[in-house]
């Protein structure tokens, strides 16, 4: 499902019926800009490291991204409005869904031309703490031929391709959807996060 305008409350319907949504207009434009900005700069100076998997934050050659996680305490201006709007994001879900989420990590990921992050789940094996996948896209003018479509696989294996154009949000329930990035002709830039509940501590 796709929000057109900014709505968290149309955001939690439809994580509640579909599971997951598109929502367009997170930030204002001077807001994506100096995000995609300083992610850039962070990646012309080296300062983004190749990405790792699971709880052990292992290399992988399943994905090919370099990030660069935000530290609470120490984000610069531009992290710190993106991290307060999936802030406010997170009370209404919680008082919509009831859904205990209690804090949100984030990092920003770039791609290469023909890096790829293979088929998977957000949802840790050991731990059920990610509960929303939240994935914002920092590229300007961003067209179908450049490719890096995220790949959301729905039900029977059905499947929505969402491109990576600037200002757009897209959210879904990490248990319950496979996902991969497609291989892009440009670079590729944006935030990946997760809202998170306290874990239970069972292991799944």
């Amino acid at each position: 499902m796709t929000v057109g305008s900014i709505s968290f409350h149309a955001a939690a319907d439809a994580l509640a019926g579909d599971g997951w949504c598109v929502v367009d207009d997170l930030l204002d434009a001077s807001q994506v800009t100096a995000l995609a900005a300083e992610c850039a700069a962070m990646h012309d100076a080296s300062l983004l490291q190749p990405a790792a998997t699971g709880a052990e934050r292992k290399l992988s050659t399943l994905r090919g991204d370099r990030t660069h996680w935000f530290a609470t305490g120490a984000m610069s201006a531009p992290q710190q409005a993106f991290t307060d709007r999936l802030d406010a994001l997170c009370g209404v879900l919680n008082r919509e869904l009831m859904l205990g989420l209690v804090e949100c990590e984030s990092h920003y990921a770039v791609y290469r031309p023909g890096a790829v992050y293979a088929r998977h789940r957000d949802r840790l094996r050991h731990s059920d703490a990610r509960v929303v996948s939240a994935v914002f896209y920092l590229n300007a003018d961003w067209r179908e031929r450049d490719g890096g479509a995220l790949r959301l696989y729905l039900a029977d294996d059905a499947h929505r391709d969402i491109l990576p154009q600037a200002g757009r949000l897209l959210l879904f329930l990490s248990e319950r959807f496979e996902h991969e990035v497609l291989p892009a002709t440009r670079d590729r830039m944006s935030i990946a996060s997760w809202l998170r509940r306290r874990s239970s501590g069972v292991p799944l």
